[in-house]
């Protein structure tokens, strides 16, 4: 059932970067694709403005509950929403751990408390992110917050008998384990830099690619044998998108990510010791780059994630091997990827919508998001200035936490507006 909203006229928007109409969005929904009669209606000027289903990310950490003085629900949310999103997947790594039914329900209840974007929890896979015994996993999917994903992220679910039993569990119900691919054996727990020259010349503790490529080779013989489906969570590497370009010609149900500063950022940037810059799985070297880049662009990896991890700043400022892992990512992801992927002719904005609102919205389970731009679809729709050119500056986040590894650079694309379910959240770049 759709909610009565005021009429919104989006004027002269190019649909998906191709063909220029006006859409008329009323009560939550795409009314009319065009030139409607729309008297009465709100207009939005989108002249040279670029129309998208709203965004869909698969891999933020919004902090509540436990972490609030880094991020909350709320604030989240609000970032979200500047960032183009209108649905979000919250991960479990909060305190308590969102490992039961209940924990679920809470996380969804405040999201819809905030407003902004949907916010979709997502379960643990073992209580406590222990990794030894599987969490409430079936509870939670039956639960109101009907979870589909879930993730011990932050940890990898190392143990091989315990990974296969929860694909084994989520296929009864369509859902999909979300795995931190990270051999603990591999990576030490005091790793933080890829292992290579430059960690060997910094004196940081090394970080091997092939501590992830050997979980997703796993993982991936797991979902073939389970007939289930598995989720790389933030590939890094270019052996790992060897491994999912060989699991899917397999046709082997496996999907990947690729996060934002994984696109662009490379390891070099470690030579300062600046821990904003620490990130777990690591900043990895060009050619890794490249791979995930050319990965993205063919389709072997499915989706951009931002993987947003707010730290407050007596947890990130610290010397880099003692500091918290992690980047903000929601604000920006959009700018990252028009920058990359779209400015360079790589993709195009159909393209950018299909990674970061199509794919990552069938993932997940959102049947309501990522939807096309046609009549009768749910007004979750996000407008781009493609000729924007914005310098990010942290200071200007809504995000509670302000360590961002995008400061001072230049992004190409800025969000202009971002409706949900047809109402506006966003309006020239700012929260309505």
């Amino acid at each position: 059932m759709t909610e009565k909203t005021d009429p919104i006229l989006i004027k002269g928007a190019s649909l998906l970067g191709e063909r220029t109409a006006d859409v008329l969005v009323v009560d939550g929904v795409v009314a009319e694709i065009g030139t409607p009669d729309a008297a009465g209606a709100r207009v939005v000027d989108a002249d040279g403005l670029v129309l998208l289903p709203g965004l869909v990310d698969l891999h933020t950490h919004l902090r509540e509950p436990g972490r609030e003085d880094a991020e909350t629900i709320l604030t989240g949310s609000r970032a979200a929403a500047v960032g183009g999103y209108t649905a979000v997947l919250a991960m479990a790594n909060t305190n308590p751990v969102t490992d039961t039914a209940e924990a679920a329900e809470r996380v969804l209840d405040l999201g819809r408390q905030a407003g902004l974007v949907d916010v979709q929890p997502v379960g643990a896979v073992t209580k406590g992110l222990a990794g030894e015994e599987l969490a409430e996993i079936g509870l939670m999917a039956r639960s109101r917050a009907a979870v589909r994903v879930f993730s011990d992220d932050g940890r990898c679910v190392h143990n091989a008998r315990v990974m296969r039993r929860a694909l084994e569990y989520v296929k009864a119900f369509g859902g999909v384990v979300s795995q931190h691919a990270q051999d603990p054996d591999l990576a030490g727990p005091a790793s933080c830099c890829h292992e290579g020259e430059l960690s060997g010349r910094l004196g940081l503790p090394g970080w091997p690619g092939v501590a992830e490529e050997v979980i997703v080779a796993r993982d991936v013989m797991l979902a073939r044998h389970t007939g289930s489906r598995v989720h790389v969570a933030h590939a890094s590497t270019a052996g790992t998108v060897e491994v999912l370009r060989w699991a899917k010609a397999q046709g082997i149900a496996v999907t990947a990510e690729v996060t934002p500063h994984h696109l662009l950022l490379t390891t070099d940037l470690l030579a300062g010791y600046d821990p904003t810059f620490k990130v777990n799985p690591p900043l990895r070297p060009a050619e890794d780059v490249e791979a995930l880049r050319g990965a993205l662009a063919d389709g072997t990896i499915d989706a951009v994630a931002t993987d947003h991890a707010p730290h407050a700043r007596h947890d990130k400022e610290h010397a880099f091997v003692d500091a918290a892992f992690g980047m903000l990512g929601l604000e920006t992801a959009l700018g990252v990827v028009a920058t990359v992927m779209v400015e360079s002719g790589r993709m195009g904005w159909g393209d950018l919508a299909r990674v970061m609102s199509t794919r990552p919205a069938q993932i997940a389970g959102l049947a309501d998001h990522g939807r096309p731009l046609a009549v009768g679809e749910p007004a979750h729709l996000t407008l781009v200035d493609p000729a924007a050119a914005v310098v990010v500056d942290r200071d200007s986040s809504v995000s509670l936490s302000r360590n961002n590894p995008w400061h001072g650079r230049s992004l190409s694309a800025a969000v202009h507006a971002t409706l949900l379910r047809g109402v506006p959240t966003v309006l020239e770049g700012k929260l309505a």
